[in-house]
């Protein structure tokens, strides 16, 4: 009987909250925690710091892996042109759409794009020898017409013109003029114009003169009639397509020897040719 009441002492003691362990106790407290977490509304996300979704994709294999968001679009670089003017800075246009660019002062479009692949071969096409032409004192030159069918050839007519940069310039016995070269809307290069003046009524004439002068240069840009600068095309064409002859003016009696295309020496009154 003793026994008995010994036992009941020792379990009611072992079922007494007081006897329960720290470990029973730290259990009891985590789930609890654990518990009223769960049952708490969950407080919005910042939208600047709030987490991306994750995929979750399965192999074939079973095993789970994340697989990471795509990543953000980012801004891409749409190509420029070199020479592409700012929106405030294009020229105005008129009532056709055509800019307004005040040619005297203005270098609108220079560079800003290439002719194309039909144009450059039009314009670096060879020079036709038989076009050629040669001065008394040597110098060869293409006419200033073979210049202005090569531009029309490349732009057509009307997509091509010069532009006096200035006024003329009239000296004792030379007159000169600076003129640009436009193509197609855009300015291509210009150059100083000079034309031979000795009386009041070659001045009209100088001054055009001036215009085709200036042209032939302009045209260097472009390439037109490249070989003449060229010195070894000047040296083969000299050799092989040139020759000299002495010519005496009839009223200085002076003796001079020019140069012609060879089988074609001909000279004109105050000259003769002499041995």
């Amino acid at each position: 009987m003793m026994l008995s009441r010994r036992a009941a002492s020792a379990a009611t003691r072992a079922l007494s909250p007081r006897a329960s362990s720290p470990a029973l106790a730290a259990q009891f407290y985590a789930t609890a925690a654990a518990a009223a977490a769960a049952a708490a509304p969950e407080a919005p996300a910042s939208p600047k710091f709030a987490a991306k979704p994750r995929v979750v994709a399965r192999s074939p294999l079973g095993a789970i892996k994340a697989t990471p968001p795509p990543p953000e679009a980012r801004p891409t670089q749409e190509p420029q042109t070199i020479a592409c003017q700012p929106e405030g800075s294009r020229p105005p246009v008129d009532a056709a759409g055509i800019p307004v660019v005040d040619w005297a002062n203005s270098f609108h479009g220079i560079s800003s794009q290439p002719v194309t692949r039909e144009q450059f071969k039009a314009l670096m096409a060879p020079l036709a020898i038989k076009d050629i032409e040669v001065k008394p004192d040597g110098v060869i030159y293409l006419p200033e017409i073979k210049y202005r069918r090569r531009l029309n050839e490349a732009f057509g007519p009307m997509g091509w013109g010069m532009i006096p940069k200035g006024d003329a310039v009239v000296g004792n016995s030379i007159v000169t003029r600076e003129y640009a070269l436009i193509v197609d809307g855009r300015f291509v290069s210009q150059a100083q114009g000079e034309n031979a003046y000795f009386s009041p009524d070659q001045l009209p004439s100088s001054v055009e003169g001036c215009k085709s002068n200036a042209l032939m240069r302009c045209c260097k840009d472009l390439g037109i009639g490249s070989e003449l600068w060229d010195p070894h095309f000047l040296r083969w064409f000299k050799k092989t397509h040139m020759e000299q002859a002495w010519v005496e003016h009839a009223t200085t009696k002076k003796k001079k020897a020019f140069w012609f295309r060879k089988g074609e020496v001909h000279v004109s009154y105050p000259y003769s040719l002499t041995k």
